[in-house]
């Protein structure tokens, strides 16, 4: 079945798919590979960084897709330790990935104290000259996200953070939502118990898995989500999660697990 993946505007005539494909831990063929596979299966966002050293990969993917450019929205992230060295990284990043701009480009993790703002502007800089299409953040708390938007004018559109129903902050989400910021949730199911007989009655009542029942949650959060496999199949299934809707017992019910 072939999926209409909604998207969320982070700026004009930017949009980004609300499900895309971590791969995060996928390394040489196999991030080709599963890279290939997802954009076979109807991905359209995919998410990489510099410090998962498969760049080059995922660019090959994509130019061997056979898609558009303009079709597949591209994240990739600096490590902590580039701030300073955000065009030399932004360089890399681009030619690796065998593109001329990324859609949106990270902050991985706030780097040492100071080195946020600096490494903002420069951001900020590169999305003006056109080298990235918009600018976010990954790790960060709201003080942190405050301090930038603050000094710059200039908030971060997206934060990528840890979520899953074992490890959310409903305040945190409230604040990122005040701000217009874009929350993408990572590790959401490496954080739960896929046992839980709670999860397991959820599933069982829709005919899903587990996994599917947590991402379905955080979609209806308006988290992003951007879950990772190398297998087709749980590709394909992780993809499927738009074809049901939990209800709102159901949604509280997750969140208490």
């Amino acid at each position: 079945m072939a999926h209409d993946i909604p998207a969320v505007e982070l700026a004009p005539g930017v949009n980004l798919p609300t499900i895309g494909f971590g791969t995060w831990q996928i390394t040489g063929r196999s991030a080709y590979e599963s890279a290939r596979a997802a954009l076979d299966a109807g991905y359209r966002h995919i998410d990489t960084a510099t410090m998962y050293g498969n760049e080059e990969e995922i660019g090959r993917a994509l130019r061997d897709s056979g898609l558009d450019r303009s079709d597949v929205f591209i994240t990739t992230k600096l490590p902590p330790s580039h701030a300073g060295r955000e065009r030399q990284t932004l360089d890399a990043s681009l030619k690796a990935l065998g593109v001329d701009f990324v859609d949106l480009w990270l902050i991985h993790w706030p780097p040492a104290r100071g080195k946020s703002l600096p490494t903002w502007i420069s951001f900020l800089e590169q999305r003006d000259a056109g080298r990235i299409r918009s600018a976010g953040v990954s790790n960060y708390d709201t003080a942190l996200v405050d301090e930038l938007t603050k000094e710059t004018g200039e908030t971060p559109v997206v934060n990528q953070v840890a979520w899953s129903p074992g490890q959310h902050e409903p305040q945190f989400l409230d604040d990122m939502r005040a701000r217009r910021v874009v929350v993408e949730g990572y590790s959401s199911l490496k954080n739960t118990p896929l046992n839980d007989p709670v999860l397991v009655g959820i599933a069982e009542r829709h005919g899903v898995t587990v996994p599917q029942v947590v991402l379905r949650w955080q979609l209806h959060h308006d988290i992003v989500v951007i879950p990772k496999s190398t297998r087709p199949e749980r590709m394909r299934e992780n993809l499927s999660v738009l074809d049901f809707e939990l209800t709102s017992e159901e949604i509280e019910a997750v969140s208490s697990v």
